[in-house]
């Protein structure tokens, strides 16, 4: 349960508040029938806390997502040089470099770009980046032009709150993508299904025009939903994979 304890960990304070709320709720003595409505929507507030942590557990550690072996699935080719970017906790540059053994890799990380709320200011604080690791921003990725054959952003863009950053971001990664490399990112969105999962948790997730608006900085392919190319107007610069992480894909067992 490493993606559950992780989360626990960096947000612990939302979560000791959550529970003096319902335990306040549940103890105070209000009158009637307010006493029943608040510990009714008390129960309601703790159930939903609790659907979320477990669909934590089964996105980050029971599913497939952070195997990162479907990678294969979404590159052609093994490429020969690769970025990962991040914005404050570097998970997966680790797992990319036991499976893509003689490529070279650079790192980096666009932590000072960021809002650094709470839960990023403590990951950071709690676990120490890479050695390796270079300092960025947005609109300036300290990297040659189309010198990349793939870039990875993992539930990384959406710490970028200003959609301008993101933009930015989008088209530094794809100067620095060599024709026909690809863009893999990885993130939660903002709809339905994961409102209904994080509750305002999910308010932090990129909108479905905030993920596309990443294949749109420059003419590409722009991957949709899961593992799919939908071709673009006209062949670009980079195709762009989004691996969105479905709930019910997650539910029926993607491992």
């Amino acid at each position: 349960m490493n993606g559950v304890r992780q989360i626990l960990r960096f947000n612990w304070p939302k979560f000791l508040l959550s529970g003096v709320l319902v335990g306040l709720a549940l103890m105070l003595p209000f009158p009637q029938p307010w006493r029943l409505f608040v510990q009714g929507a008390a129960l309601i507030g703790a159930a939903w806390v609790t659907v979320g942590i477990l669909l934590c557990w089964l996105v980050y550690d029971v599913s497939r997502l952070y195997d990162w072996s479907w990678v294969f699935v979404v590159l052609p080719n093994k490429p020969s040089r690769y970025a990962v970017l991040n914005t404050g906790l570097d998970e997966i540059s680790g797992r990319l470099a036991e499976l893509l053994p003689g490529s070279e890799a650079t790192l980096f990380d666009l932590y000072d770009s960021t809002g650094r709320d709470g839960s990023i200011r403590r990951a950071r604080n709690l676990v120490t980046p890479p050695d390796a690791m270079m300092r960025a921003t947005p609109d300036q990725l300290p990297a040659q032009d189309g010198c990349f054959d793939a870039v990875f952003v993992a539930f990384a863009a959406h710490e970028l709150r200003n959609p301008s950053d993101r933009r930015a971001l989008y088209g530094e990664i794809s100067r620095t993508l060599r024709p026909g490399g690809r863009l893999v990112l990885v993130e939660h969105c903002r709809d339905a299904a994961n409102i209904l999962a994080y509750g305002a948790g999910s308010l932090a997730f990129l909108p479905e025009s905030g993920m596309a608006a990443a294949g749109r900085r420059r003419p590409s392919h722009v991957g949709g939903r899961r593992r799919q190319d939908t071709p673009g107007s006209r062949d670009g610069i980079c195709k762009m994979m989004i691996f969105r992480p479905r709930l019910v894909d997650i539910l029926l067992g993607v491992r």
